[in-house]
């Protein structure tokens, strides 16, 4: 293994057991000495990946927001808005309301909130995400949908952070809302 595969390595093995751990108990009692240990590494190499345990923490809502977002796009890739639908209902009763996502969310936005310079990048990596989910719903068969394009990406991702912080506390909280949203907005109600 090169250097740089190591490094990556590393790297990988990092956000893994950081990810598992800030789920497991929360973005501040996770120290990122605890990370190095639950790993197998030194402090030393988790600085040597991280500034700080901020860059540690997006990484990981990095990684995972990238998985969800694949998810949704292999929704949004669908032959039709039907399927589409279904498919954003199944995805939805499995991921929405993750309790150590949802939380870890949660608490680094408070978090974010009082750092002006974390919040900017936050709100970049927010802009990113809304961008691209507006995207997907242009690459589909929605024709004349009942509000801008946009205005359905923000609706979906805030009815989705919505119902997951409830669901987070009651599982048994209904996701078909989001789908119903879609349908509605889409004309297909």
């Amino acid at each position: 293994m090169t250097r740089a595969q190591s490094q990556a390595q590393t790297r990988a093995d990092l956000v893994r057991t950081a990810r598992r751990l800030f789920f497991e108990d929360g973005y501040h009692p996770t120290s990122l000495e605890k990370v190095a240990d639950a790993a197998g590494f030194s402090k030393g190499a988790v600085y040597s990946n991280f500034r700080n345990k901020d860059e540690l923490c997006t990484a990981v809502l990095d990684e995972v927001r990238g998985e969800r977002i694949a998810e949704i796009l292999d929704i949004m890739a669908r032959p039709d808005l039907p399927s589409r639908i279904e498919a954003l209902r199944d995805w939805a009763e499995r991921v929405i309301g993750d309790p150590g996502w949802t939380s870890l969310e949660v608490e680094f936005a408070v978090h974010a909130r009082r750092n002006e310079q974390l919040r900017t990048d936050m709100a970049s990596r927010l802009t990113f995400i809304l961008q691209t989910l507006t995207g997907a719903t242009e690459s589909t068969d929605l024709t004349d949908p009942a509000m801008p394009r946009d205005e359905i990406a923000t609706v979906m991702l805030a009815l989705g952070i919505g119902l997951g912080l409830l669901r987070s506390i009651d599982p048994g909280v209904p996701v078909n809302g989001l789908t119903d949203i879609l349908s509605l907005v889409s004309g297909q109600s």
